[in-house]
């Protein structure tokens, strides 16, 4: 009777066992699964996360570039009506003597201008705004550049007693111009810098 006995407990010994194993097994499986699931999770929003990175990047670098051809368009136009209003006011300047007022000039000039004013209009739709400020800024200095050369081109042209005071007043706001295209190119490079860094 007691080695039945024996060997029923070593049989329920046995059994119990096998039991506990199992339960043992399935738990460290569950945690298994468990940690699987949570890696997978964690990896698939590491990957949405790169991915609008990737995005947002993208999207930056096209701004960049945008905003970077919009200023430089605005540049290359000034600095055309610029060259053409400084020529002509050099031109006027070295007479010896009056000079007729040369209309197809000042046509060409004026028409230049407006060409930069209708680029500057691009740079104030794409910004920032100091961007935007610093290039309304410039447009009206060189609007009143452009001004005060036609100004003293018919001055000297009519030998009137002021031509000389119209002159300087070109070369003042001349010196204007450059700080303000210089204001303009820091601004804008500054902006530029700043989608640089953020993407």
């Amino acid at each position: 009777m007691i080695s039945v006995l024996v060997a029923a407990v070593g049989v329920l010994g046995t059994a119990l066992g096998a039991s506990l194993t199992a339960i043992i097994s399935a738990r460290t499986e569950n945690r298994r699964q468990a940690a699987l699931d949570r890696q997978q999770a964690r990896q698939e929003l590491i990957h949405r996360d790169n991915q609008a990175l990737e995005v947002r990047v993208e999207h930056l670098r096209w701004r960049r570039e945008r905003r970077q051809g919009a200023y430089l368009d605005f540049l290359d136009a000034l600095n055309a009506a610029d060259r053409a209003n400084q020529q002509y006011f050099r031109d006027r300047h070295a007479a010896s003597g009056p000079v007729p007022v040369q209309e197809a000039r000042i046509a060409e000039i004026r028409q230049l201008f407006k060409d930069a004013e209708q680029r500057g209009n691009r740079v104030l739709l794409e910004g920032p705004a100091a961007v935007a400020e610093a290039a309304f800024k410039l447009i009206g200095v060189q609007g009143a550049l452009v001004r005060e050369a036609q100004e003293f081109g018919e001055a000297q042209a009519d030998s009137a007693d002021d031509a000389q005071d119209r002159a300087r007043a070109a070369e003042d706001t001349g010196l204007k111009y450059l700080a303000a295209h210089h204001e303009f190119i820091s601004v804008a490079r500054a902006a530029l810098d700043e989608v640089t860094d953020a993407s």
